[in-house]
């Protein structure tokens, strides 16, 4: 047997280990076919805003009208607001307040719901899109029409939905938000706090009376440039035998956070119509507003 120096004898290795795998092989550990996993970036938003604070004080005044003449200990009660019941506060909060004024009452709720994805190859913001074309859809819009906002200010009227479609997105709407159920995306379900506040829709609803304004104002439309996308929804309807109530619900996406806002105007006088416009018109400012906070 020939003497091979120890020299000579790793260089062979090398050669032969060289030879073996081959330009561009893959490593020795390597599983032909193995596609690296990846995991979908989480969402901008890791916990949310304190919904009673969200609001300015000169907003709740503007919005709230009759508070401002009660007792100083009274006003505070009214601008404090009612934080809504929720099992984590890191994925959702609401807050409620209410003023009585002569003529009429007003209802403000906010709520704030922070979508996360458990399924890694989904996206917060694909699943919080999800969430919010389920809303938009019983609110009686089509899904196609759930595009990113573009234009601030302007609104993008949607055709309005058939007779049918209408009544049970309206029935569905009055019945209470959007429910995912109780799965591992969202453990406490839509509609955690016992609170109603998903959109309402208002095509069901009967002649706007003496308010002066279409009955077009009611039908659930999108609206540009408010977060990510955003819908309008209004319902007119009587409470009891006499007094009729207007609300109108402002939804709109902002990465994986889902906002919405209620504001509702139910007066003393059964003839009285509160204005659709008036109410549209503070619902969708405070959505801006809120869009901006969430924003610092």
């Amino acid at each position: 047997m020939a003497y091979v120096p120890g020299t000579a004898l790793l260089a062979a290795l090398v050669v032969g280990c060289s030879a073996g795998t081959g330009t561009g092989g893959s490593a020795p550990d390597s599983k032909p076919g193995e596609a690296t996993a990846t995991t979908a970036a989480p969402g901008k938003y890791r916990t949310l805003l304190d919904p009673c604070r969200a609001v300015a004080s000169s907003a709740l005044k503007d919005l709230l009208p009759g508070a401002a003449d009660l007792p100083e200990d009274q006003q505070k009660k009214v601008y404090d607001g009612t934080a809504t019941v929720t099992y984590d506060t890191d994925r959702r909060v609401g807050c409620r307040w209410k003023s009585e004024a002569a003529d009429s009452s007003r209802t403000l709720f906010v709520d704030f719901e922070r979508v996360v994805s458990y399924d890694p190859s989904v996206s917060d913001d694909d699943r919080a899109r999800e969430v919010y074309t389920k809303k938009a859809a019983a609110a009686g819009l089509s899904a196609d029409a759930n595009t990113d906002a573009a234009t601030p200010g302007s609104t993008k009227k949607q055709t309005s939905p058939s007779s049918d479609s209408a009544s049970a997105s309206a029935s569905h709407a009055l019945s209470g938000p959007v429910s995912e159920g109780k799965n591992a995306d969202d453990p406490e379900g839509d509609n955690a706090d016992g609170n109603n506040s998903g959109i309402t829709d208002g095509s069901t609803a009967g002649s706007s009376g003496s308010s002066g304004t279409s009955d077009e104002s009611l039908v659930p439309r999108t609206l540009d440039g408010l977060g990510d996308s955003a819908f309008l929804g209004e319902l007119l309807t009587r409470t009891g035998s006499t007094a009729q109530n207007r609300t109108v619900s402002v939804v709109f996406r902002t990465s994986n956070v889902i906002v919405t806002v209620q504001y509702a105007e139910q007066p003393t006088v059964s003839t009285v119509v509160p204005d659709s416009k008036e109410l549209q018109e503070k619902a969708q400012s405070l959505a801006r507003k809120l869009v901006e906070k969430f924003s610092e």
